[in-house]
């Protein structure tokens, strides 16, 4: 496809949280950055994206794109003005439950654009909770302006339906990481399980734990503690700490290892990953787990895309919504997590992978082609209206 010819070319801003060592966060937008050059590729266009980041240095060294401060005005304008639209999203932008700036951050680049006379689209967003009304006129006005809306669950949907966003505007799919692919070169599925299975009689499961901090007390945490060494007196597991946000994460992990420390069971042990600042390197990290106890929504989502059965720990909405997709609940809550009960379920988890994959592939498989219907809209959107 030759770019020669400028009306061939397309420039989107992408919002989002950017930036920010958050492994999940850097999955959506790198999920979001294939999926739309893989659109473009198929339609005929070049999408040129230009990412708002907080480090807008290593986010263009980390993807190879174009990348400006997320926070500095004179940016902003110049990069959504030399535009041919608005990409906000994926993640859970639209909530209040981590801080009041957060909704007038991202509703305000919206409208900026809007302004501008640029189209704007949401992609696959999680919206809410919404706990402080003033919100809503926000959020209301740049969706029904927007060309196109599209949120990652019903429960998004029925809530903006619930601030006044008509319903026919609305289009629910998956989270756009459900279709983020292994690292090129990287070794394959069939390669895993048989390694695994090679391994099976000497080395102990592999079991992926992403931790955040939740509550402030810990309780969480010394309860999530308790369920791994249950799990390790019932057989030997080798536990493998994914920090998903760095530092917190890591601090986390480290603090649950040290509860950890000379309680597991003969043959187990815990030890911390250091997949680095690529979430396609810590997807690889999930796709070698034989099993993965979650509270990051995005270590469940990799989980999924791996097929590497999960055991969710819920301390958000999104996350009981997310394995709902799937036909699964979670495990405990923040409030609550039995220890027998957690190690009951892993050990069934274990001892019948290749059961747990049959049951919810059909599931995963639809969530992994619906992942890529946002890119689809808008390259589509941007290729009709712009070549008029």
């Amino acid at each position: 496809m030759g770019t020669g010819n400028h009306s061939q070319v397309r420039r989107i801003v992408i919002s989002g949280y950017y930036g920010f060592s958050n492994s999940g966060d850097e999955a959506v937008l790198r999920s979001i950055l294939l999926a739309l050059e893989e659109e473009g590729s198929s339609q005929g266009i070049k999408i040129q994206p230009v990412v708002l980041s907080a480090d807008p240095a290593w986010t263009s060294s980390m993807y190879g794109v174009e990348s400006v401060r997320r926070m500095h005005p004179a940016d902003l304008w110049h990069a959504l003005k030399n535009s041919d639209g608005l990409i906000s999203g994926g993640g859970s932008l639209l909530q209040d439950a981590t801080g009041t700036k957060t909704i007038p951050y991202y509703t305000g680049v919206m409208k900026l654009a809007q302004l501008l006379g640029k189209p704007t689209f949401a992609y696959s967003q999680g919206i809410g909770p919404v706990n402080r009304r003033i919100m809503d006129p926000l959020i209301r006005g740049v969706m029904k302006r927007s060309a196109y809306v599209s949120v990652r669950d019903a429960e998004s949907a029925a809530l903006l339906g619930r601030i006044g966003v008509p319903e026919r505007m609305i289009e629910v799919v998956p989270d756009p990481v459900m279709g983020l692919p292994l690292p090129e070169g990287s070794e394959e599925a069939g390669s895993r399980i048989s390694h695994a299975a090679e391994g099976g009689a000497t080395e102990p499961p592999l079991v992926g734990v992403s931790l955040r901090r939740w509550r402030s007390d810990g309780a969480d945490l010394a309860r999530a503690a308790e369920a791994l060494v249950a799990l390790s007196k019932r057989m030997p597991v080798r536990l493998r700490f994914l920090p998903f946000h760095t530092p917190s994460d890591t601090e986390t992990s480290e603090q649950v290892m040290e509860r950890l420390r000379g309680r597991l069971g003969d043959g187990s042990s815990a030890e911390l990953a250091a997949p680095g600042d690529d979430p396609q390197q810590m997807l690889l990290e999930v796709s070698r787990c034989d099993a993965l106890f979650g509270m990051r929504l995005h270590a469940l989502i990799y989980a999924a895309g791996q097929m590497v059965p999960m055991l969710g720990l819920s301390y958000d909405p999104k996350i009981d919504q997310f394995l709902g997709r799937l036909g699964l609940k979670a495990i405990g809550t923040t409030e609550q997590l039995d220890a027998d009960a957690f190690a009951d379920a892993a050990c069934q988890l274990l001892a019948d992978k290749a059961g747990w994959q049959a049951k919810h592939k059909p599931a995963i498989d639809l969530l992994k082609q619906q992942s890529q219907k946002p890119a689809q809209q808008i390259v589509q959107y941007l290729r009709h209206t712009l070549s008029r």
